[in-house]
């Protein structure tokens, strides 16, 4: 059994907010075996010490909105990569994930078994894997990225893509209980436009509230839940009162909304970066004319969204939803919620209250004992100053992920 002993840490408990005076926290075999202050247990010689010389250790950080296999936004050059290549450059953003301090994230479109099962046996490094699979889109919605002049039908689907297109109640029943058998842990549907989608409009609702609930149910027949890509209240009323758990961006919501989401104890997902890295990169990215003015309309409502819905009390996660050059802010996102949420929500949207979406409450984003070791060592407080996070060149020291020290 491994065995590492820290000594000389601040812990951040972020269910909490408090910052211990200095302390040691015990690892056995992958998992926290015990915290505490004063004298640390004594050290044999199959045990790693570790002094943290002042240093703040805190959960491994959760980010619950990502795309593994978007590593590219040049849709020319990827509809020639085979799938293996679209795998091993996922990998390896996977680990650059890590190295931010990223020890879990929840892929919301085009991830597999296949990926999460080549991390969890470390043939690959990166962070724990939480996949849901492809997201489900009806024609013309979010994931319809045919051209205006292809009237191709989709056939099979089998190719890796973020999305796959079900119509109709059976045929949303079928895809979901499919993404299902291959593993899925969760399943995103998409229920309104999207800036990445030319074709529609950031108000239209996609799905009809029979289709939601058919996806509802079979998740709930599997003991997984719905998460849901909407902007608009329209869309995003229609997803709770149809039993969806999560709401991926709402940017647009409204009073109503906030209403709803508390009534139901759903969770939102916020995904600020993904709009201002976008519009920093500007036509570079090969978004097309439409895709901006989309843009434009989201990123201006979005701070203000996320204000409203934490004075509220919502359930809210961190998420980055950045795609190809873009990864490399993902840690950005926590700058941007800080101009209206203090350091210790923010910090635990990435952590708890990511814990509690995911069902791995008590696993991860927490020091309790008998959770998986993910850890962080840093310099300095996050608590005071965010920079502590969103500087790992400077002030990430240690990334722990099960115990093992990278």
């Amino acid at each position: 059994m491994s065995r590492l002993l820290i000594t000389d840490a601040h812990l951040l408990h972020p269910e909490t907010g408090i910052r211990t005076d200095p302390a040691w926290i015990e690892v056995a075999d992958g998992r926290i075996a015990a915290t505490g202050t004063g004298r640390p247990p004594g050290a044999g010689q199959d045990v790693r010490v570790l002094s943290a010389a002042g240093a703040t250790v805190l959960p491994g950080l959760i980010d619950a909105h990502v795309h593994l296999l978007v590593t590219s936004l040049d849709m020319t050059a990827v509809a020639s990569w085979t799938p293996g290549y679209l795998t091993v450059r996922a990998l390896a953003e996977a680990e650059r994930m890590l190295r931010r301090g990223f020890t879990t994230v929840r892929d919301v479109g085009g991830a597999d078994h296949g990926m999460a099962q080549a991390l969890a046996e470390g043939l690959a490094l990166g962070p724990r894997l939480v996949h849901g699979g492809k997201a489900l889109s009806q024609t013309g919605g979010h994931g319809d990225l045919r051209p205006l002049g292809d009237d191709s039908v989709p056939c099979c689907e089998s190719r890796p893509h973020f999305a796959r297109i079900a119509d109709g109640v059976d045929a949303v029943r079928a895809a979901a209980r499919d993404e299902f058998r291959k593993g899925a842990a969760h399943l995103k549907v998409l229920l309104s436009g999207g800036v990445a989608s030319p074709h529609d409009e950031i108000a239209a609702v996609q799905y009809s509230e029979e289709e939601i609930r058919a996806a509802v149910q079979e998740a709930e027949n599997h003991n997984r839940y719905v998460t849901a890509h909407a902007y608009h209240p329209r869309a995003i009323d229609r997803a709770l009162r149809a039993g969806v758990r999560c709401i991926e961006h709402g940017n647009l919501i409204d009073e109503t909304t906030i209403q709803l989401l508390l009534e139901r104890d759903a969770f939102l997902v916020p995904t600020l970066v993904a709009y201002e890295q976008t519009a920093k990169l500007s036509r570079q990215s090969g978004l097309p004319e439409s895709s901006y003015r989309k843009l434009t309309e989201v990123r201006d409502h979005g701070l203000a969204a996320l204000e409203k819905a934490h004075r509220a009390g919502v359930n809210l996660v961190y998420g980055s939803d950045l795609l190809g050059p873009l990864h490399s802010a993902q840690l950005e996102e926590f700058t941007l919620r800080a101009e209206v949420q203090p350091a210790a929500d923010v910090i635990r949207s990435a952590t708890s209250t990511a814990a509690r979406l995911l069902r791995m409450e008590g696993e991860i984003g927490t020091l309790a004992p008998g959770a998986h070791a993910d850890l962080l060592v840093v310099d300095g407080d996050p608590l005071a100053d965010l920079t502590v996070i969103t500087r790992p060149e400077r002030r990430l020291r240690h990334v722990i992920k099960a115990g093992s020290v990278l």
